[in-house]
């Protein structure tokens, strides 16, 4: 009876947006300009691997956005509560868009970046970036991390010296284990993150003359992040701030991983891992959460049936195959000198961005399993909000003993899971997906494809001919069934001719 009035509670604080608080448009700047010597970091032609905006029809913009922010904090009875309001910050908009407005489709993508190495790394933009810009979409990345900003002001302390996101309660002592450093080693206040988020979200969407997007008609604002930043704003923000018209300020999410919510400010608790609010009910724009293989064990708590009600529409995509890390992911990274200059504990490069290697020693898997199945997220997340058309429902990935510490995934015989969202790598194998490796550090969320030999191969598949055949079959299936976008499937076809399949006849 307690867990269910807690759940009670929980589900009333969510969707008590009966009285939600108008958002503040924050104030803007920029675009700040690009100079022989003063440029972005993190700037698309400036990365190890560089992205040809101009080719694509795209340019890039950065701007500073200034505002006032309230940091809230959980409350015993599972609500929110302001725990320091209306908190000075100043931080950056890194923004990709389509130079001709023409173009635009009317989607903006705004992403969490990944907080761990001292600059806004963009996972979702390194694996989905052609997909975003072929589909006209605009992308944003937020400064939201202290580290990040940091970074920013060691790579140049000239260009960012006006971005702040300073604790505005710097006497307040962290509780012992909780929050970790004291004050004084502390500068920032990680929960300024969510009103940042909310408030530049309602700029983007404004069209505000001078803004970053001014003159484009944004139809629907994204949010994706592969961060518990993301699920923490929807349990706790997403029903307390609403745009002037009443309307939600993003009208969808795509959530990777789906790690358990976090502390809402830097001496704030955290939900227990058993909490009903780690698990997302009851929202009232569209929830696509994605998960790889590699992840599935670790967030089983989380697993939750698809849902097409109005109120609660949900879809999870467990990608059979996809590692919580591959070659897509790392590619966009500043060149080595950039890192070392921010202080970055990954100054390496990014073919290998690790300070060891994993057993066997192997290199980064370069199959899109993870991009493809994202790229046809973001597509069908848009029908279901512009045109009612619901995405389709995936099988979950099949586990032997689930719920129990002895839960693993269940193999067919080539050493793939199965069931869960497959793609044609996985329908027409000729490899083993591995989805973790031995090793230190990372090496257990790094994936690597086990090749299948010759006479493995030849008996599978037979001819080249053969195995194109296949795939294109599979490929035209998912396309139709919309588990693949047409041009990721032409992609894949295209592969498909060029893998050395053969036979031993």
């Amino acid at each position: 009876m307690k867990t269910l009035a807690l759940l009670l509670v929980v589900l009333c604080a969510t969707n008590a947006a009966a009285q939600p608080a108008t958002v503040a448009l924050p104030d803007v700047a920029g675009p700040i300009p690009v100079t022989a010597t003063s440029a972005p970091l993190m700037a698309s032609s400036k990365l190890q691997t560089l992205v040809d905006l101009p080719k694509a029809g795209y340019i890039e913009e950065e701007f500073f956005v200034t505002g006032r922010a309230n940091i809230y904090d959980w409350t015993s009875d599972g609500g929110v509560t302001v725990k320091t309001p209306n908190a000075p910050y100043t931080t950056r908009i890194m923004l990709r868009r389509p130079s001709d407005p023409r173009r635009f489709s009317g989607n903006v993508i705004v992403e969490v970046p990944n907080a761990a190495r001292r600059y806004d790394f963009n996972f979702t933009w390194g694996i989905s970036h052609d997909h975003f810009m072929e589909n006209g979409d605009v992308f944003v990345v937020l400064t939201l991390a202290q580290g990040n900003l940091e970074g920013l002001k060691a790579y140049d302390a000239t260009r960012y010296a006006p971005l702040s996101l300073a604790n505005p309660t710097p006497q307040e002592a962290c509780a012992v284990g909780r929050a970790g450093t004291p004050p004084a080693t502390a500068p920032g206040e990680e929960g300024l993150a969510y009103d940042i988020l909310a408030q530049a979200g309602a700029l983007l969407k404004s069209g505000r003359a001078g803004g970053p997007l001014a003159g484009f008609n944004v139809e629907r604002l994204y949010m994706t992040a592969y961060d518990a930043v993301l699920p923490t704003y929807i349990a706790a923000v997403h029903s307390r701030v609403k745009l002037a018209t009443g309307k939600p300020i993003y009208d969808g999410y795509v959530l990777n991983r789906h790690p358990a919510l976090t502390r809402l400010r830097r001496c704030g608790a955290t939900p227990a891992a058993n909490d009903p609010r780690q698990v997302i009910r009851n929202l009232d724009v569209p929830l696509i959460r994605i998960i790889g293989q590699t992840d599935i064990l670790a967030t089983y708590a989380q697993r939750r049936e698809d849902s097409d009600a109005p109120g609660d529409r949900y879809r999870l995509y467990e990608i059979a195959g996809g590692a919580h890390a591959d070659a897509f992911f790392y590619p966009y990274v500043p060149p080595v000198a950039d890192l070392r200059k921010i202080g970055s504990n990954f100054a390496l490069l990014a073919s290998w961005p690790f300070v060891n290697q994993c057993e066997p020693e192997q290199t980064l898997a370069k199959v899109p399993i993870n991009g493809v199945a994202t790229d046809a997220a973001f597509a069908n997340l848009t029908r279901w909000i512009k045109d009612g058309v619901a995405p389709p429902k995936a099988q979950r990935i099949a586990i032997d003993n689930a719920g129990t510490p002895q839960a693993r995934i269940t193999l067919d015989r080539f050493g793939n899971a199965v069931g869960g969202y497959r793609t044609p790598y996985l329908e027409v194998p000729i490899a083993t997906y591995q989805v973790s490796s031995k090793g230190e550090t990372f090496c257990p969320e790094i994936g690597r494809i086990d090749a299948f030999d010759w006479a493995r191969l030849n008996t599978l598949h037979g001819t080249p001919q053969n195995y194109a055949t296949k795939v294109a079959q599979s490929v035209d299936r998912l396309v139709k069934e919309r588990f693949l976008t047409e041009s990721d499937g032409r992609k894949i076809k295209a592969e498909a001719t060029s893998v050395p399949v053969r036979s031993t006849n």
